[in-house]
C-alpha cells in the first residue's frame, strides 16, 4: 500500500508521514513549490527513506491570489484555497505514483482558518478527495477515512492531537528521534502584514508577475508613480541581490563607491523627473550630514552584462516626508 504525503517541512507534516509510514504504508513524499515560502523545506530523507518529490505550481498560485473563492485570512493568506489547490495536484498524482491515499499534518483546531472541522470538510469536498484524505496527527477525532474502513490503517494507532499546543508533537518528535524540521510559524510570506500590504499594493496596479513578486521580498519599496516602483537596499546583501535581480529596462541607482549608501532599482515608466526623484530617494537613505548633496550613479540596464551610458546627477536627499508618502 502507498499513499502520498504532503510535506511542508514543518514538524506537522514530517511527523504525519513518519507514522503512516510506521505502520506499513509505503510513504511518498511530495512538496508543492509556491513563491511565498521562506525557506525551503526542511527534510531528512532518512526519516522516511524516499527522496523529496518537489513540484512546482507557482504560475496556478499567483492567478489564485487574484481572486480566492474561500477568501483570505487575516493577511493576503488564502489557506483554504491553497489547501484545495495542492490536494487536487495530489489527487491528479495518485495513479502517477500507484498511491491510494493523502496524508497531511494537519491537526484539527491548530489553525482557526484552515483546520477547523467545517474548513477541513469543504477541502477534503473541492479537492475530490472525499475520504480519502488521512489526517493520522487527529484522525481519531476524526470521521472515519477509506484508509481506516478498508484496514490499510488502524484507526487505534492513530492519534487525537487537537488546538494550538505543541506539546503532543514535540513529545512524538522526541520518541521517533526526529530532530530536523522547521519552524511551527513564520513559514509563510503571506500571513506577514508587511508583505501582504506590498502585494496587494502590486496587484491593485495589475503588476502581479513572478520578477515582480520575487523583487517584493527585497529592500524599502516606494511607488513613484502609477506605472514606476522603486526598491531601495537596507544593507549589502540586498544591494546585492537588486543589482541582480536587474532586468533588460531597469534602472539601477547607486551613491559612488566612496560613499555608504544603498543600491536602488526602478522598475516601469522613467522620465527625466523620475529619475531625478530616485537619485534624491535614493540620496535620503546615503550616509550624509546635514544638508550635504551626493553623486548618485545611475544607468539603465540593457542585455549586455557591462553598464552602458552611465550618468550622474548631484542632488540632495529627498525630505522625509516625500520619503513617508510613497512607501509603500
Amino acid at each position: 500500500m502507498k499513499a502520498i504525503a504532503l510535506i511542508s517541512g514543518g514538524l506537522d507534516s514530517i511527523l504525519a508521514a513518519r507514522l503512516v509510514n510506521s505502520l506499513g504504508v509505503e510513504v511518498i513524499p511530495l512538496n508543492f513549490k509556491i513563491p511565498f515560502c521562506k525557506k525551503d523545506p526542511v527534510y531528512n530523507q532518512d526519516s522516511l527513506g524516499a527522496c523529496l518529490n518537489c513540484v512546482d505550481i507557482s504560475g496556478e498560485f499567483l492567478k489564485l491570489l487574484e481572486n480566492p473563492r474561500h477568501g483570505f485570512g487575516s493577511n493576503m493568506n488564502p489557506c483554504i484555497d491553497c489547501k484545495i489547490m495542492m490536494l487536487s495536484k495530489a489527487r491528479q498524482l495518485l495513479d502517477k505514483f500507484g498511491a491510494s491515499f493523502v496524508i497531511t499534518g494537519e491537526v484539527l483546531g491548530q489553525r482557526p482558518m484552515s483546520q477547523n472541522r467545517q474548513a477541513l470538510s469543504v477541502i477534503e469536498k473541492e479537492s475530490g478527495l472525499e475520504d480519502l484524505i488521512l489526517r493520522p496527527l487527529s484522525a481519531r477525532l476524526l470521521p472515519e477515512t477509506i484508509p481506516e474502513k478498508q484496514g490499510w490503517v488502524r484507526r487505534q494507532d492513530l492519534l487525537n492531537f487537537s488546538g494550538r499546543t505543541r506539546k503532543p508533537q514535540l513529545e512524538l518528535a522526541g520518541r521517533l528521534k526526529i530532530k530536523d524540521y522547521g519552524q511551527p510559524a513564520g513559514g509563510c510570506l503571506l500571513t506577514d502584514p508587511r508583505f501582504s500590504q506590498r502585494l496587494r499594493e502590486l496587484i491593485a496596479h495589475k503588476e502581479l508577475n513572478a520578477d515582480n513578486l520575487e523583487l517584493l521580498k527585497v529592500g524599502r519599496h516606494l511607488r513613484i508613480s502609477a506605472n514606476t516602483k522603486l526598491a531601495v537596499g537596507r544593507n549589502e546583501k540586498e544591494n546585492q541581490l537588486l543589482a541582480d535581480s536587474a532586468k533588460e529596462g531597469d534602472y539601477l541607482f547607486s551613491p559612488g563607491a566612496d560613499m555608504a549608501g544603498p543600491t536602488s532599482l526602478g522598475r516601469g515608466e522613467f522620465d527625466r523627473e523620475l529619475i531625478e526623484l530616485s537619485c534624491a530617494l535614493t540620496c535620503h537613505y546615503c550616509d550624509l550630514g546635514l544638508g550635504a548633496s551626493a553623486d548618485i550613479f545611475f544607468f539603465k540596464k540593457n542585455n549586455d552584462t557591462q553598464k552602458q551610458n552611465e550618468s550622474s546627477l548631484n542632488v540632495l536627499p529627498a525630505a522625509e516626508n516625500i520619503v513617508t508618502g510613497l512607501r509603500i
